[in-house]
C-alpha cells in the first residue's frame, strides 16, 4: 500500500515536471517565433514591398504574414491545452479541435489551388468540414450540459 502511494506521488511529480518543462519550451518557442516574425516583417518592408508590382505577388507576401501569425496562435492554443491539462488533468476536445482547425486553416492559406488536383482539394475540404462539424457538435453538447441542472 505504501509503495503504491509513493509510486503514485513520483508519477504525479514527474508529470508536473514534464508539463512545466513543456510549457516553458512552448513559451520560448512562441517568443522566438514572434521575434523572428517581426524581423522578417522588418526586412520584407525594406527589400520586398518596394518590388511588389502585381496583385499575385502581394497575395504571396500577405499569405506568408498570415501564415506566421497563425503559427503563433497555434502555439498559444497548444499552451492553453497544456494549461487546462495541468489544472484539471483532462484534455478538452474543443481546444484540440480549435488547434486542428487553425493548423488546417494555415495550410489552406498556403495552398496553391491553381496547381492542385481536384481530389486533393476535395480532401482538404472534407478535413475542414469534419473539423468544423466536430467543433460545432462539441460546442452544442457543452451548451446542453451546462443548461441542464
Amino acid at each position: 500500500m505504501q509503495e503504491e502511494k509513493s509510486a503514485s506521488i513520483v508519477v504525479k511529480l514527474f508529470e508536473k515536471c514534464v508539463l512545466v518543462a513543456a510549457q516553458i519550451l512552448l513559451m520560448a518557442v512562441i517568443l522566438a517565433m514572434v521575434i523572428e516574425l517581426w524581423a522578417m516583417f522588418g526586412s520584407a518592408i525594406f527589400s520586398q514591398f518596394g518590388s511588389i508590382d502585381s496583385v499575385p505577388e502581394l497575395m504571396k507576401a500577405v499569405q506568408r504574414a498570415f501564415s506566421g501569425v497563425l503559427l503563433i496562435i497555434l502555439g498559444l492554443e497548444l499552451m492553453e491545452t497544456l494549461r487546462v491539462y495541468f489544472k484539471s488533468h483532462h484534455i478538452r476536445l474543443e481546444t484540440i479541435l480549435a488547434v486542428a482547425i487553425i493548423a488546417v486553416g494555415r495550410h489552406v492559406i498556403n495552398l496553391d489551388v491553381e496547381h492542385m488536383a481536384g481530389s486533393s482539394l476535395i480532401g482538404v475540404a472534407a478535413v475542414v468540414l469534419a473539423l468544423t462539424g466536430g467543433y460545432f457538435l462539441v460546442r452544442i453538447k457543452a451548451a446542453r450540459s451546462t443548461d441542464q441542472p
